[in-house]
């Protein structure tokens, strides 16, 4: 996205008569005149007439606008707190707004990802200007219909307010605003966060009332004239390839159109990174409904090849420890002397974690409408890297991406699984074999067994204390599948004099990618519990002896590239400290207590967590969180990211767990995967935000990892034993 508008940004084109138009950033220029849009309220009168300017933001001539948003939504809630930074800037009525999502543009506006939890970051300025730019229009279109001077009008609420008790509606000015030129990007002045009457508001989300009432919004909704359904055979096991089938006895089911092999990565084809869960010769089940192409399926006679060695998690596990010991390591940061440090050390602690491969087990299957024909391509579903997606079906079918369109919708669920499109790649491959568009839908089994799954890892700490429980050297040696968890400018890095941070690689033919809040998910949790377990050998409170080390890289910092602010950092520790009333027990007898904090995505987020233990289960009693990500755009989708990530990591921590015999997960479904289930949710969260006017940083993802060392910190107060090994429940151990 540019960071300023300017003239070549901008689309005019007047309507045949009657006031609106349509400003921002030239995206999705084909709208139509009267789109299905998510309208905040039922009774929100439609506008007979929009002029179109561009296709970003759109107002109607009486006052109603509506404003694109550009990026996916996953449930993180950007469809609604996006178009409030460009409706901040516009000073609209909210309750005037009308939100629609838009399709993939890649002329005209850039990062248009779900992932990393950067889309109000990147955002944040753009899509503000873009609401000035349609301002700074209105009101001169104001000044020459109200002959007065720019300087003498103010706006409130999308109406104009000029001397004499003058005032006009946008929508009476519109149709003049889209003939005057575009303001110069350098004479918008943006408004004071003090001065924000949406930014800041708790406010409902713009697909709310068609979630609750069953409306299409979802992939797995859409819909078109002459559908066909597709389902997909991948292979059975890790490390085999297709060598022949035959289908004769599926071809002959009812309602089943053809069964065709597809090639999703043919040689000399160039992939996007996006691909690399792909498996390249695959089996397509086509027909007149899922239903029955999910029964035709199991008729498919399948023979298959290993071309790779069979993995299994205890060979897995076996093969990281042998890393961790023996490896060879790639040194990612030195700091002093660490071996030096470590001889002279009055005392030594030294502990290994590990972590399993874990699925991402979205709600919504994963699933993709496509049409291919000759000359174009229309592919529509949900999809978290749609410009990585257009790349990939342009190089496959040799496809100029003009002729590509690509349309989002709301997914159920991401976490990850939906950055790497491959099942939207086969499902324009399938459209193209058979020459009508299809849907393809992947079963639970499909997509637990076909891959892209959080790495399992195995990391090692060691730390040296002096007589006076000083640390004094820190070395941490972490592998995993496909790469290494350890960020070696992370907090404990610049705190101590001699420091160590090494990677081990380690290769494999499973299939991984990103989870919500890459690597972090992991080594969160295991240099958390770690830490507490050094403040205990030290002889200090978790909380003040990890304060202690903020205050030496505050005040006298090692090294010069430690990747976060230390007092942003400190200050979240010291209110959750404060919020949660910590004194190192639980309130009670019964409840123990566990803290951990972390830096991520560019946010600091640091909890408290309260637990009860009945027998060997494990009740959350409340969780305390304090969040620093700077100006929270909408507090009630902020609160509900920090909320979901606190469950979704107290649950995977738990019970989470994915393993392998000769290269086949063993869990294929929930009757053997376990997840959370509500009643093992907290009882309690209590979320606070520090106000600190920074610009907004990450959101969906920081308050996942810490909540893992916080819970083994608390189970291993409750069990008097530290916890090493993920899933907690069944792995506790001296």
């Amino acid at each position: 996205m540019s960071t300023l508008p300017n003239r070549r940004s901008f689309l005019k084109v007047s309507a045949a008569a009657g006031g609106g138009f349509l400003l921002g950033f030239s995206f999705l220029t084909s709208c139509e005149q009267k789109p299905a849009v998510a309208m905040m309220a039922p009774e929100l009168k439609m506008p007979e007439q929009w002029t179109q300017l561009s296709g970003f933001l759109k107002i109607g001539e009486n006052g109603v606008v509506t404003i694109m948003s550009p990026n996916p939504e996953i449930g993180q809630n950007v469809k609604t707190s996006m178009p409030m930074l460009v409706a901040e800037e516009l000073d609209v009525d909210w309750e005037n707004v009308i939100v629609e999502q838009g399709k993939l543009d890649t002329e005209n506006f850039t990062r248009q990802i779900a992932g990393g939890s950067q889309s109000i970051r990147h955002g944040w300025k753009p899509l503000r200007n873009t609401g000035a730019t349609a301002r700074a229009m209105l009101l001169a279109a104001a000044a020459r219909q109200m002959e007065a001077d720019v300087a003498d009008l103010r706006t409130e609420k999308g109406m104009i307010y000029g001397p004499d008790d003058k005032k006009l509606g946008y929508g009476e000015v519109a149709a003049l605003a889209a003939t005057l030129p575009v303001p110069d990007s350098e004479t918008l002045t943006l408004k004071d966060p003090k001065d924000f009457t949406i930014i800041g508001r708790a406010t409902r989300n713009v697909d709310a009332r068609k979630i609750v009432t069953g409306k299409p919004l979802f992939g797995i909704d859409t819909k078109r004239e002459g559908m066909l359904y597709a389902g997909i055979i991948h292979p059975p096991a890790f490390g085999m390839e297709l060598l022949s089938f035959n289908a004769d006895a599926a071809r002959a089911m009812p309602g089943i159109v053809d069964v065709v092999e597809i090639d999703c990565a043919p040689e000399g084809k160039e992939m996007q990174w996006s691909d690399g869960a792909t498996v390249r010769k695959q089996i397509a089940v086509v027909g007149k409904s899922t239903w029955q192409v999910m029964r035709a399926k199991k008729a498919v006679q399948a023979e298959w090849t290993r071309t790779t060695a069979a993995e299994s998690t205890t060979g897995h596990r076996t093969k990281m420890a042998d890393l961790i010991k023996n490896g060879q390591a790639e040194e990612a940061r030195r700091d002093g002397k660490p071996e030096a440090a470590f001889k002279r050390a009055a005392k030594i602690v030294e502990a290994t974690y590990s972590a399993p491969f874990l699925p991402h087990n979205t709600m919504e299957p994963m699933n993709f409408f496509a049409h291919v024909t000759n000359d174009k391509a229309e592919l529509h579903g949900p999809v978290q890297t749609p410009e990585f997606l257009e790349k990939s079906i342009a190089t496959l079918l040799d496809m100029d991406p003009e002729n590509i369109e690509v349309g989002m919708t709301r997914m159920g669920g991401g976490f990850g699984r939906r950055l790497y499109g491959s099942f939207a790649v086969e499902a324009a491959l399938i459209s193209k074999a058979v020459g009508a568009p299809v849907q393809l839908t992947y079963t639970r089994e499909d997509d637990m067994t076909q891959g892209t799954y959080r790495p399992d890892y195995l990391v090692r700490y060691r730390a040296g204390l002096d007589a006076d429980g000083q640390l004094i050297a820190f070395h941490v040696r972490g592998t995993g599948t496909h790469g290494s968890p350890v960020f070696a400018n992370r907090f404990p890095a610049g705190t101590v004099d001699h420091y160590l941070a090494e990677n081990v690689g380690m290769d494999s033919n499973i299939t991984t990618g990103a989870w919500r809040a890459p690597r972090s998910n992991f080594i969160a949790g295991a240099e958390q519990a770690f830490l507490d377990e050094v403040a205990v050998a030290a002889g200090k409170d978790p909380i003040e002896f990890r304060l202690g080390l903020f205050d030496r890289a505050i005040n006298n910092p090692v090294g010069e590239e430690n990747d976060y602010d230390a007092e942003r950092y400190a200050g979240v520790v010291r209110l959750a400290r404060d919020k949660s009333g910590w004194s190192g027990a639980g309130p009670d007898g019964n409840t123990h207590r566990g803290f951990a904090a972390y830096y991520c995505h560019n946010s600091y987020v640091a909890q408290v967590l309260d637990l009860t233990l009945k027998g060997d289960k494990p009740t959350v009693e409340r969780v305390c969180c304090a969040v620093d990500c700077g100006i929270v755009v909408n507090p009630e989708g902020a609160i509900n990211q920090i909320e979901g990530g606190i469950v979704d990591g107290i649950g995977h921590a738990l019970y989470g767990q994915l393993t392998f015999t000769d290269g086949k997960p063993d869990q294929e479904n929930f009757d053997k995967y376990r997840l959370i289930r509500h009643p093992e949710a907290p009882k309690a969260i209590d979320v606070h935000f520090v106000d600190n006017g920074i610009a907004p940083t990450g959101l969906g993802e920081p308050s996942l990892p810490p909540i893992l060392g916080a819970l083994a910190n608390a189970l291993s107060s409750a069990k008097g034993e530290r916890v090493y090994d993920q899933p907690f429940m069944g792995n506790l151990r001296g």
